[in-house]
């Protein structure tokens, strides 16, 4: 059989996978749907309808990023075998099944299917190398099982991290163009649009609103939106703000920079609405990093710092006295909780140096400690990522996932570098709010899945743009221009 032959033959067998496959799950849905939960149906009803979604939309892969982008903020998920005993301690109480989860197994069969009909590619991406401080984290989550006195609850977490270690391969592996780093980052700046928008709409009618399996909450005067807590909202917000910011860096077209400003502006509404005083400090120190390196190189109009600062004396003085409450008034004890949960941290860490206590185990591991400790002291997981990541997967685990956090920050770095005007404002962005997370992470869990999803796509995007770069014309620092050929950009309408 020739080589086309061959080809169109695996085109016929794949239809008429496709015609079985969706039959199949019609007929399952039609049994199973009468048991399901609410939050099931939802999911469920969506997974059926997405082939006939697909054949209106045409790109495929194009609409299954987009929902895995979205799902970060909007968390369409369901937890199989939920346990509100550890949840409200901090573990992750279930197996996390999500509209990420469903769009991946798709996209990576779309990959497999992908790899089989075309010719292997010239240059490898290096998956491995780049993937392996990451995969070594999550090796040693298993490897912590083996000391884990609840196995269900490592399960639990192992399912989770599986994704989205599969959510950063896939968009190291797969992004390979300027086009899906703009379309990427235009669906995350109208993510951060929308969430703001509840948030603000959120702190305006003062009560909480849910359609579905989508819920919006505001707590006295915290507000967390669809992101169940204040903190984990400043995190998603924090993360995506200052590559907002590096949107207005580039050359791209009018319309995304517009795009931009609106999502920088009523980000910062937003977040300042979560009243979280790490997601502040996350924001002003990326957006400080970005601006002093972009101006440095003379990218940047002094107009746009001028622009942040009225916003941000606006913003303060609209809420000035919740402003004042939140840095100087009484928290409640929440910065003081936090240090009892420390010292049985390091105890912990003490006892189990190696293996850590289990992946998820953390919450409860703590128990036989509080004796040690007040009998008042809150009961809840540590509040620092470090400490609660060397608690649960031992040194070796926390060393891989600070090695990733350096790694993806040295490679934005190093984009930067390459003074490509598409790529390097952004990738400069990401890592300038990562570094900004990695202060935060000493004062938070950093354990929901927005989060996390958020940063493993984040680092992933940063990797693909730094192949991107690496493998283009070379450009002058200063100019942005190529030497010996022009940069080929989305859109250039625009020059900054």
């Amino acid at each position: 059989m020739s080589a086309q032959g061959f080809v169109n033959a695996q085109g016929i067998i794949l239809n008429w996978a496709v015609v079985g496959a969706v039959s199949l799950v019609l007929g399952v849905y039609a049994i199973i749907a009468p048991t399901l939960s609410r939050q099931g149906m939802v999911l469920s009803l969506a997974a059926v309808m997405f082939p006939f979604i697909v054949m209106i939309v045409g790109n495929v892969r194009r609409l299954l990023l987009a929902a895995i982008l979205l799902d970060i903020p909007f968390q369409m998920d369901v937890y199989l075998f939920y346990r509100e005993d550890t949840a409200q301690f901090g573990a992750l109480g279930g197996l996390m099944v999500s509209v990420t989860t469903m769009a991946l197994a798709i996209l990576y069969a779309l990959w497999f299917v992908e790899r089989l009909t075309k010719a292997p590619e010239p240059r490898s991406r290096s998956l491995f190398r780049t993937s392996l401080p990451l995969g070594l984290y999550v090796a040693f989550g298993l490897l912590s099982m083996l000391a884990a006195q609840d196995i269900e609850l490592s399960i639990f977490q192992i399912f989770f991290l599986g994704q989205m270690c599969l959510l950063y391969i896939y968009v190291v592996g797969t992004v390979k163009s300027r086009q899906d780093i703009v379309f990427i980052i235009t669906i995350l700046l109208i993510g951060l649009v929308l969430e703001s928008l509840i948030m603000i709409g959120l702190k305006i009618i003062g009560y909480n609103i849910k359609i579905g399996i989508i819920k919006a909450v505001i707590d006295g005067n915290r507000v967390s939106g669809t992101l169940t807590a204040p903190n984990i909202a400043s995190s998603y917000l924090s993360l995506t703000l200052a590559p907002a910011m590096g949107i207005i860096l580039t050359r791209l077209d009018q319309k995304y920079k517009w795009l931009a400003v609106i999502a920088f502006g009523l980000g910062v509404i937003a977040l300042f609405l979560t009243l979280s005083r790490g997601g502040w400090v996350t924001l002003v120190l990326s957006v400080a990093i970005l601006c002093l390196l972009a101006w440095h190189r003379g990218w940047l109009s002094p107009t746009i710092p001028i622009a942040i600062v009225i916003i941000a004396i606006l913003v303060a003085i609209l809420f000035q006295q919740a402003l004042m409450d939140r840095i100087f008034g009484d928290d409640g004890g929440s910065a003081h909780s936090r240090v009892p949960l420390m010292k049985i941290a390091f105890r912990i860490i003490s006892d189990n140096p190696l293996l850590g206590v289990g992946i998820n185990n953390y919450a409860i591991a703590m128990r036989p400690y509080l004796i040690l400790e007040s009998t008042n002291v809150w009961l809840y997981t540590v509040h620092n990522k470090y400490l609660l990541t060397f608690a649960e997967i031992g040194t070796g685990g926390v060393i891989a996932y600070i090695w990733f956090l350096l790694a993806t920050i040295r490679r934005g770095w190093q984009c930067w570098a390459f003074g490509d005007r598409l790529l390097s404002p952004l990738a400069l962005g990401f890592a300038a709010a990562i570094a900004g997370q990695m202060i935060h992470m000493n004062v938070d869990i950093f354990n929901a899945r927005p989060q996390v999803q958020l940063l493993w796509l984040v680092a992933g995007l940063i990797t693909a743009m730094h192949h991107l770069a690496s493998e283009g014309p070379v450009m002058s620092p200063n100019t942005g221009q190529s030497k010996g050929h022009d940069m080929q950009v989305v859109q250039n309408k625009a020059v900054l």
